[in-house]
């Protein structure tokens, strides 16, 4: 059995490896951020605002989505929950390989899991199975664009057919978006235009990767449906979103060049990157988010571990098996770090 329990970003198992296991902004949190969560201390003896008033209306603001159609909470895997709890589906639709945390909500449930396997030889693109696989037997279906691990991306015109299919099979459909501000145009793969006609629909977004605040635990998600919001509000614990995160994402979407700074170096050290992996032994996959997704030796996760370099093993991800690894995008010099360790392994295991 895969233990979908792992996850990259364990720097305190790996406190002195370079961690390409997470994919948040390398650049690190905004210095607005870091000032805003401090001053948020002199309020932590108070109760958080349970409405997250002031941070809903700030990202009405950055999403052109009406805040009532806005919902935060502790970190996307926390709004994950919550609508797994609130609707309780008794059978569900997951695309393997997929984030494991969809495979975890609906286990909290017993709820059954119906996988759809992306082939390989297809470079685990999803097509048009995919859309046979949405029957009215199913409850809820989770759908990742880009997806997480492989990075692969799919037109928004594929992804209204899934959220068409879904809703004329009575599917509740879960649209994960966190990566999308990483891709090239990102308002060209987006459904956030489209909710109020896809109200069995829920956008899941997170602040942790564009602002590098996954310590902090802050996510969001947008729907149509006040129903689904209210019956997600009623299963989740109060107070979920802390004081200090809540102050946190609002500043955070003040910062505007930042995002558009760095997401822009992320882009042309995914080219470096990738530039030089063609170079290597590798099998690539069409990553277009921050990260790259590949297949090489089984034991070169252990290998690059051994040289200080730290990957996503990405071996307990359903449907895949070792080799096959996910390494974030970087800045230039610990992107040069990684291709130096990547050359050094591969090129003796070649003699």
């Amino acid at each position: 059995m895969k233990n979908i329990h792992t996850h990259g970003g364990d720097v305190y198992r790996h406190p002195k490896a370079l961690d390409f296991s997470s994919n948040c902004n390398p650049f690190g949190t905004p210095i607005g951020v870091k000032r805003a969560a401090a001053a948020a201390l002199e309020r932590v003896c108070h109760y958080p605002d349970v409405t997250c008033d002031a941070l809903r209306r700030a990202l009405e603001r950055e999403e052109q989505v009406p805040r009532e159609q806005i919902i935060c909470g502790n970190g996307a895997a926390d709004l994950i929950f919550g609508l797994v709890l609130a609707r309780k589906p008794k059978k569900a639709l997951l695309l393997a390989p997929g984030f494991a945390e969809y495979e975890q909500a609906l286990d909290s449930v017993d709820c059954e899991k119906k996988y759809y396997y992306l082939k390989e030889e297809q470079n685990f693109v999803p097509e048009e199975g995919v859309l046979e696989a949405i029957t009215e037997d199913l409850d809820m279906m989770f759908f990742c664009n880009p997806n997480n691990p492989t990075g692969t991306l799919c037109r928004l015109s594929y992804v209204k057919k899934i959220a068409e299919k879904c809703r004329d099979c009575g599917v509740f459909l879960v649209l994960d978006e966190c990566f999308n501000d990483f891709i090239e145009n990102p308002q060209d793969y987006t459904l956030k235009p489209f909710l109020r006609d896809y109200p069995h629909v829920f956008l899941l977004k997170a602040f942790t990767k564009k602002y590098a605040m996954a310590g902090l635990r802050l996510g969001y998600g947008l729907c149509a449906s006040e129903e689904t919001l209210e019956a997600v509000k009623q299963v989740m614990q109060p107070w979920n979103v802390s004081v200090i995160a809540q102050e946190a994402g609002v500043a955070a979407l003040q910062e505007k060049e930042y995002a558009e700074t760095t997401i822009k170096m992320l882009r042309q050290e995914r080219e470096f990157l990738l530039g030089h992996f063609r170079k290597l032994p590798l099998k690539l996959y069409d990553s277009r988010a921050n990260y790259i997704f590949f297949r090489g030796p089984e034991d070169l996760g252990a290998n690059c571990l051994a040289r200080g370099i730290y990957l996503r093993d990405c071996s307990n991800y359903e449907g895949l098996s070792r080799g096959y690894y996910r390494a974030a995008v970087r800045t230039r010099q610990e992107n040069q770090q990684l291709i130096s360790v990547l050359y050094a392994i591969l090129q003796k295991t070649e003699e």
